[in-house]
């Protein structure tokens, strides 16, 4: 079973700079979809940022410009560097990992991720 545990996650101010990082066991970072998620309170679940196994990226528009996804292959880990943050970036982020796919990575909510436990944002103004 695909485990992922991420880890970065902490409270900063407006302007700052945060990067999330994911480690995945029993996967292949690169081998699937992979793609961060957030979820404030009293909100859903949103894709932020996807990357497909060739290392096409894609972004919801409220992310696009100040956050970057990434992988590193010999890690097994996935990133989000997520930069000039604002008080509406905080929540909850998880990372998730679609095996079912590997070009055309959904930043919609899914029953076909498998999730991790989360990390937690908060910006402070």
């Amino acid at each position: 079973q695909v485990q992922l545990v991420e880890s970065g996650g902490g409270s900063v101010q407006s302007g700052g700079s945060l990067r999330l990082s994911c480690a995945a066991s029993r996967l292949t970072i690169g081998s699937s979809c992979m793609g961060w998620f957030r979820q404030a309170p009293g909100k859903e679940r949103e894709g932020i940022a996807t990357i497909n196994t060739v290392g096409r990226t894609n972004y919801a528009d409220s992310v696009e410009g100040r956050f970057t996804i990434s992988q590193d292959n010999a890690k097994n880990t996935l990133y989000l560097q997520m930069n000039n943050l604002k008080p509406e970036d905080a929540a909850m982020y998880y990372c998730a990992a679609d095996t079912s796919r590997a070009y055309s990575c959904l930043l919609l909510y899914t029953d076909k991720y498998t999730w991790g436990q989360g990390t937690q944002v908060t910006v402070s103004s």
